[in-house]
């Protein structure tokens, strides 16, 4: 081979491996990935009399707390309970679904690192894939909760929506968001051991400036926008719509959703990769 063709070779393998870098858990580290998921999973749960049963009894305990807390408030606020069409709790519940995802895997973030200082010291163990074993967990325990959902509602109203098939769909774009939030926060993890007292302010902050606990339209204009700007509100609107009000996606709000998901992913990525050679070092 030509010096030209060797360059042209190298820099074609660059490109690809920029490109699908994000993704290189779901193709060169697939089975480690998801055995590092499944030990997630089951490492949470070891000892427990109930083992994976807690997976739904947790939400379904959480569901009653929030519900007790703010139902006799904040249920008044939403026409479908006033109009007796939905029960408090199972609009509460779809908004706390989608948020519990998001907020599991950002107060995770800044020990992903930290936690596994062994994986560090180890040259080659791909570090980057670290945030896939943590949302998969968060998507297999969001999965639960949406069974417990189901099931609550059958209780309730006697009813599912076919159009639930859909949230997925709806899910996919938060998982590029989170992905990305995960990959930076990581990094940022490392150098700034502090970051993780800020992770978990930040993610109740999320739940109750969110479209989880009251409706966005029933707010004065000046305090909408604040709610409207949270990342969790759009998705949590689209879940109620496509498992409660029985409406098909907004499939352009979730194309620019998902546009803006991946951008921020390669963003994280990058400073993951760019970062992680100074890790060593700091641990």
């Amino acid at each position: 081979m030509t010096p030209n063709s060797i360059a042209s070779t190298t820099s074609q393998f660059s490109l690809r491996t920029r490109v699908l870098g994000p993704f290189s858990a779901m193709g060169r580290y697939r089975s480690l990935t998801f055995e590092l998921a499944k030990r997630d999973v089951l490492g949470r749960y070891r000892g427990a009399s109930f083992g994976l049963l807690w997976s739904l009894i947790s939400p379904f305990l959480m569901l009653c707390v929030y519900t007790f807390a703010f139902g006799f408030l904040m249920k008044a606020k939403w026409p479908e309970v006033a109009g007796g069409v939905h029960h408090y709790s199972i609009i509460l519940f779809i908004g706390l679904i989608v948020h519990g995802f998001f907020a599991e895997c950002l107060t995770r973030a800044p020990t992903l690192v930290t936690s596994n200082v062994s994986y560090v010291k180890r040259v080659v163990f791909p570090l980057e894939i670290l945030p896939w074993p943590a949302v998969f967990s968060a998507l297999f325990h969001a999965g639960m909760n949406l069974i417990v959902f189901a099931l609550l509602r059958l209780a309730l109203e006697g009813t599912v929506n076919w159009t639930m098939i859909f949230l997925p769909a709806v899910f996919l774009p938060l998982v590029f968001i989170t992905l990305g939030v995960c990959w930076i926060f990581a990094a940022l993890g490392v150098y700034l051991r502090d970051i993780s007292q800020v992770t978990g302010v930040l993610a109740t902050a999320m739940l109750f400036m969110s479209s989880a606990m009251i409706p966005v339209q029933s707010l004065p204009p000046s305090y909408r926008v604040l709610f409207e700007l949270n990342p969790l509100t759009f998705i949590i609107n689209q879940a109620r719509g496509v498992a409660l009000w029985g409406d098909m996606p907004d499939w352009r709000g979730l194309a620019l959703y998902s546009v803006g998901g991946l951008a921020l992913m390669y963003l994280g990525y990058g400073w993951f990769v760019t970062t992680k050679r100074g890790f060593a070092d700091v641990l």
